[in-house]
């Protein structure tokens, strides 16, 4: 199957670019530092690009219920997609995130609605909410798009010396018209997707985008036998398009769960570093209950794979099953639901 899906992808973008984990950006050196080169994993061929990604979440701005005020579980998921030349310039770039909140009572009741499900800051646009704020009168969506076009024809290093003040936003005034918000989370997530790239079949001049779907579905309630759980999963998935055939596709996603308990009294660790299902890898653990002995990632990568020449109406047409995919050649490789995955692609149009 497609050389068993480019070899995993090419192991899951190198198990989700080597555990992604860009590194803090602080205000400071604005010099570029002696970055090494991001010549990809494998030679790319005439017309290529190499695709790269990372995606960063955190759980730390989460808080407790007191008499007060009930508890929240504030889970950010950043993501941020290039794609590269072969001398590691950076042709296009795309920047997304998700912010989702789970609240829950002083009595360990979640109060948030387990339906819920959160778009992305691109897909809320104005709705988000920050242009009112913003001293250029701009959104968050237009200023993150508006970083993306600057890191073009640049390379990870040239994006890691972009220069920030003191406060840690842009220090170019070119730059700074149209980004006021801090950029250092921007920088290090454009610098770690261009560094790790690798070539998965797009080409010059394709479209990159990037789709998410994030639910709460799993969380519940703490009881007096144990914790509760205000879980967050997303989904995410970074596509090429000519036109509207995939040319490349990559798909991760991350659980990200805070447990509380009967008084509403976070009891995990919010500032533990939280990995990707792709950079889990073997360790996600869903390999020893597939019944074809297959861990996510590379089931993802499968679907992926099975995708990428075929125009997003054709994936949409995609036969399932009780969310499972009904084609032979298919299902002999991926076995999990996959009614998100194609919704992930169908966004992309």
């Amino acid at each position: 199957m497609k050389k068993f899906a480019i070899i995993i992808l090419t192991i899951a973008l190198a198990l989700s670019v080597s555990a992604c984990k860009p590194k803090v950006v602080k205000p400071g050196p604005t010099t570029p530092t002696n970055t090494p080169g991001t010549s990809p994993s494998a030679p790319v061929g005439e017309g290529e690009v190499s695709t790269g990604f990372c995606i960063e979440t955190s759980l730390s701005d989460s808080t407790d219920a007191t008499a007060d005020k009930g508890g929240a579980a504030k889970c950010e998921s950043a993501f941020y997609a290039v794609t590269v030349d072969a001398d590691g310039v950076i042709e296009s770039c795309v920047i997304d995130a998700v912010q989702s909140t789970i609240e829950f009572s002083a009595d360990g009741k979640l109060t948030t609605d387990t339906a819920t499900e959160f778009p992305s800051k691109n897909e809320l646009g104005k709705a988000y909410g920050l242009a009112q704020a913003s001293p250029i009168g701009k959104e968050w969506n237009e200023q993150a798009k508006a970083f993306a076009q600057y890191c073009v024809g640049k390379t990870a290093q040239e994006v890691s010396g972009i220069a920030m003040t003191a406060d840690g936003k842009a220090a170019d005034a070119d730059l700074a018209s149209s980004v006021t918000i801090r950029i250092g989370g921007f920088i290090a997530g454009v610098e770690a997707a261009a560094k790790n790239a690798h070539p998965l079949g797009a080409k010059h001049g394709d479209t990159l985008k990037i789709t998410s779907m994030t639910n709460i579905s799993s969380s519940g309630d703490a009881t007096a036998d144990g914790d509760g759980t205000a879980q967050v999963d997303t989904t995410v998935a970074v596509i090429t398009l000519d036109g509207d055939k995939v040319t490349s596709c990559y798909i991760d996603g991350v659980q990200a769960s805070v447990k509380f308990d009967a008084k509403g009294k976070i009891t995990s660790d919010i500032n533990a570093d939280i990995a990707s299902k792709n950079t889990l890898g073997d360790n996600y653990g869903m390999k020893s209950a597939s019944s074809i002995g297959r861990e996510w990632y590379e089931q993802a990568a499968a679907f992926a794979s099975y995708v990428t020449g075929k125009t997003i109406a054709d994936v949409g047409n995609i036969a399932v099953s009780e969310g499972k995919a009904t084609d032979a050649d298919l299902a002999s490789s991926v076995t999990i639901r996959i009614t998100n995955f194609i919704a992930l692609i169908e966004k992309a149009a």
